[in-house]
């Protein structure tokens, strides 16, 4: 008798309830029933749960987790092809005074549509995460910085000409501070210092005054081929300097 398995078959046995009770509540396509057991069907749903497991539920954008996954892959592309890439943390002024106000629901309302905005402002290269409370993060490869500071004014002002309705006959109006740093380029630098940099200016901002943006000037350097030769002879990009 063959030892080999039928993994469709040993599918049928899977206790899947809960995973698709979850896909279901969040409002994520379901698989068809019909097609239970099946490495199709399965796949779906362990797709359905990665999606599910990388994006923020309540504003739809992707979660810190994912930011940063994107954010480390991109300290990598930076250092190896020197492009340049900026990152700005944004952060919603006097969020508390909404929830102290209107309530918190009126405080997701406004969460919500500033992501959506936010997602609005982007290119597909972009990444843009709720990066935890109030705040967001934004991820922008080959951002040049003679356009990164239009592109920050351009998401600041999109933030604040925005209405958002709160209850029947009720608007808010609300601003955003923002602050910028760029990725060193050549540099096997690290994600943490490239947030905390841009928080740093993001700190600048609100003490500025809020409903503003401060963006760090990059380090201006040119990189020989010799040095890049140098920088990358024994790592695993060697062949992509």
């Amino acid at each position: 008798m063959s030892s080999t398995t039928d993994p469709n078959r040993e599918a049928h046995t899977l206790n899947l309830d809960a995973a698709l009770q979850l896909l279901e509540q969040s409002g994520h396509p379901l698989p068809k029933l019909r097609d239970a057991g099946k490495a199709a069907w399965l796949q779906a749903v362990i797709d359905g749960l990665c999606e599910l497991s990388s994006r923020d539920p309540l504003t739809g954008l992707a979660n810190r987790r994912h930011f940063e996954l994107m954010l480390a892959g991109e300290v990598d592309r930076v250092a190896r092809a020197g492009e340049p890439a900026l990152v700005l943390m944004i952060d919603i002024d006097h969020f508390k005074k909404v929830n102290d106000a209107y309530g918190h629901p009126a405080g997701d309302e406004v969460l919500k549509h500033v992501a959506h905005t936010l997602a609005d402002c982007i290119r597909p290269m972009d990444t843009v995460a709720r990066f935890g409370g109030e705040e967001f993060a934004m991820i922008l490869p080959n951002c040049p910085p003679s356009f990164a500071q239009a592109v920050a004014e351009r998401i600041r002002i999109r933030v604040q000409s925005m209405t958002i309705p709160i209850s029947p006959g009720e608007m808010v109006r609300v601003t955003v501070s923002l602050g910028g740093a760029f990725a060193p380029q050549w540099v096997r630098s690290s994600a943490l210092l490239w947030v905390e940099r841009a928080d740093q200016q993001l700190y600048r901002a609100k003490s500025e005054g809020r409903n503003c943006a401060c963006l760090e000037q990059p380090a201006v350097s040119w990189v020989s081929p010799e040095e890049k030769g140098l920088l990358f002879g024994t790592s695993q990009f060697q062949d992509l300097a």
